[in-house]
């Protein structure tokens, strides 16, 4: 069973023909769909029929309540703290004709996660914690996320975090967030967000594939001394990992024609957490990951 912990979104999603004209009307194509990142990975982990619970914190509002609708639907197990005060949270999410998208999150009440909307009796042994980054990062949720780590550790169960997204993450800086997810079995980040933690530069788009192998290579086996696996998502550059045992792999993105990028990593993490899980070797666990992100980008919206 898969215990995930993190945020809850509803997404509005504007699908742009080109460049936003500031000041003025720019048309485009807006759908109101789910989102966060942690929903995300629970309703592609449900989909493909693992047993999974969300841990989340949602508004008393009618998008807390058809959230929750719809990721039952989808076989989610709905942990929803339900907060009487702040909204649910909500994200534009703005994404150009490449399918690379730009988000404006308001986290609402995701920020007021706390340590008491994690139920006792979802730690146990034999499970996998998935913690979404986001909580560490917004400092009204950290304490919650930082609970939901040691109790899985306490319980014998296995964890992984997602790191979540670089802008946030540099606000908070590298040691801090390091500090707060040391000892995790799992660290997934994206290229950027790997660079970021282990001190290298920023990677530019335009980098070659050889140039991002490297990037990902020297990052992952820096934060090997904090975490026992790293996974580095390369977007159309695949996929990297290096394992508590020292293995190392490396699987291509599927070619797919890009629609919307937006939830690819989670979908990704909802691949090859599952294959991790049960033993796959790394380079299967990879293109497991792959497979689900490759599903992901070929469709508007971050869920099944």
């Amino acid at each position: 069973m898969f215990v995930v912990v993190g945020q809850w979104m509803t997404d509005v999603v504007a699908g742009l023909p080109g460049p936003v004209r500031l000041g003025t009307d720019t048309p485009a194509h807006v759908r109101v769909l789910g989102g966060g990142a942690a929903a995300n990975t629970a309703a592609w982990l449900a989909h493909d029929g693992h047993p999974t619970t969300l841990v989340a914190r949602v508004g008393d509002d009618l998008l807390g309540r058809a959230g929750r609708t719809e990721l039952e639907s989808l076989g989610v197990t709905c942990a929803l703290a339900v907060d009487p005060v702040r909204a649910s949270g909500t994200c534009v999410v703005l994404v150009g004709p490449d399918g690379e998208r730009t988000m404006i999150p308001d986290a609402g009440a995701n920020e007021a996660l706390a340590p008491q909307d994690l139920a006792d009796d979802l730690f146990a042994p034999g499970r996998h914690l998935h913690l979404s980054g986001y909580v560490l990062l917004v400092d009204g949720s950290r304490m919650a996320g930082l609970s939901a780590l040691d109790r899985a550790r306490l319980r014998g169960m296995t964890t992984s975090v997602d790191v979540a997204s670089v802008g946030p993450l540099s606000d908070t800086g590298a040691a801090r967030f390091l500090s707060w997810v040391t000892g995790v079995d799992v660290l997934l980040a994206n290229e950027s967000e790997a660079a970021f933690l282990a001190g290298l530069p920023e990677p530019r788009p335009d980098d070659d594939a050889a140039t991002v192998l490297a990037t990902a290579t020297i990052a992952a086996r820096t934060l090997r001394s904090a975490v026992g696996t790293v996974v580095v998502k390369l977007g159309r550059h695949g996929a990297y990992v290096e394992d508590a045992e020292g293995r190392t792999a490396h699987a291509e993105a599927l070619p797919v024609d890009v629609v919307d990028t937006t939830g690819a990593g989670d979908a990704f993490a909802a691949g090859w957490l599952p294959a991790w899980c049960s033993g796959a070797d790394p380079t299967t666990a990879l293109e497991r990951g792959n497979r689900s992100a490759a599903r992901a980008v070929t469709r508007v919206g971050a869920r099944p």
